[in-house]
């Protein structure tokens, strides 16, 4: 199983994270299912930019982002080249190392 690196985040995580998950599975789910408590305001199905992370390593190994995520992404606070919608981004063969960002847009809660 490929191994998640989760960069240190000062409330998600503070002292980083190393989980193994499931090919296929998304980015999210997996952290998740191992207690990082990633933001998903729209209940993971592609409507906001709350689970928005960055892959430092690993990229490469997963699918194609979806024009409508890539859409979405466009309105992520902090969107580098590498970003992805953790929601939709499903975790391939490779390890990858991924940094939760400090900020986040929440489009759909109104309690932000």
């Amino acid at each position: 199983m490929p191994q998640i690196i989760f960069l240190p985040h000062e409330e998600i995580c503070p002292d980083g994270a190393v989980i193994e998950a499931e090919t296929g599975a998304t980015i999210c789910d997996a952290a998740l299912a191992n207690g990082i408590e990633i933001e998903h305001a729209c209940e993971k199905s592609c409507a906001c930019t709350t689970c928005h992370v960055v892959i430092r390593e690993g990229f490469d190994s997963l699918e194609p982002s979806t024009e409508e995520e890539d859409d979405l992404l466009d309105k992520a606070w902090g969107l580098e080249p590498d970003s992805r919608l953790s929601c939709q981004a499903k975790v391939g063969l490779e390890d990858m190392v991924i940094e939760i960002p400090k900020y986040t847009i929440n489009m759909v809660s109104e309690n932000h």
